[in-house]
């Protein structure tokens, strides 16, 4: 008579080979790769929304679809977010978005610094400080870096929980609806809280809220779910190379620990 049981999920840290299993003396071999190349792209996007809006002159329901120029890049944080969720767990991931926070608060500081420098004489003429606060003034005042971190930090949290407990639920199946799942609750809360602060604090105009709002949704998921084959590759990839592949039971999600 066939157990009807399911099958037990492995355990926290499920090695793919009793040989390699990713957790030796020198840790895994290619989490630092992910996460230098995950915090260059969250800066690196986040100068881009504050260096200028894009409108490609098209429009949904009357409604012009312009975007802050980070948005063709900041969606491959969350994909880099899935793949250290899917692989390493949510514990590992919770370290590299709290790195990934510091950073992006630190390279405000920075600009800020920069910002409140007097100008070379030279430099004031053919370029000048206002010039430099119309583009980058952005990731050093306050509007800019209140809602890049708390849109970054909530969208990034709520992205890599859902996976982590979705993979559970489907016992590591259809990672496709895992990752396109995870993206979708994860940029929400990201895209209304980062727009949102950012219209309040005067960055952007109310006029192009609603537009601003629907295009970075909209594209970043189009993005994350176009990227999908991608994310499938890197994944079993990393699996294979790390020889691990956890699930987070019995996890604690709470994000300070």
């Amino acid at each position: 008579m066939k157990n009807k049981n399911p099958t037990p999920l492995p355990t926290s840290h499920s090695p793919l080979s009793p040989h390699r299993n990713g957790e030796g003396s020198l840790g895994p071999r290619y989490l630092d790769l992910i996460l230098a190349l995950f915090v260059t792209v969250l800066i690196v996007s986040n100068i881009a929304s504050s260096a200028k809006i894009v409108d490609w002159g098209v429009k949904l329901f009357g409604v012009p679809l312009a975007f802050d120029a980070g948005t063709l890049l900041f969606p491959v944080s969350y994909i880099f977010g899935d793949v250290l969720t899917e692989v390493y767990g949510y514990r590992r991931s919770r370290r590299v978005i709290w790195a990934g926070f510091f950073c992006l608060g630190l390279s405000a500081l920075v600009f800020g610094v920069v910002s409140a420098l007097p100008g070379e004489a030279q430099w004031q003429n053919y370029a000048g400080q206002a010039a430099y606060e119309a583009i980058l003034g952005g990731m050093s005042s306050g509007g800019i870096v209140l809602a890049s971190l708390l849109g970054y930090w909530a969208g990034e949290f709520s992205n890599s929980v859902v996976l982590a407990r979705m993979k559970v639920w489907a016992r590591g199946r259809f990672l496709w609806m895992r990752t396109i799942g995870s993206t979708l609750v994860g940029e929400g809360v990201d895209t209304l809280a980062f727009m949102l602060t950012a219209t309040v604090m005067q960055v952007f105009p109310w006029e192009v809220f609603v537009s601003l709002l629907l295009t970075n949704y909209i594209f970043k998921c189009s993005i994350e779910a176009l990227m999908t084959p991608v994310t499938y590759l890197v994944v079993n990839r990393l699996k294979r190379a790390e020889g691990v592949d956890v699930y987070d039971v019995g996890t604690d999600f709470n994000p300070f620990r």
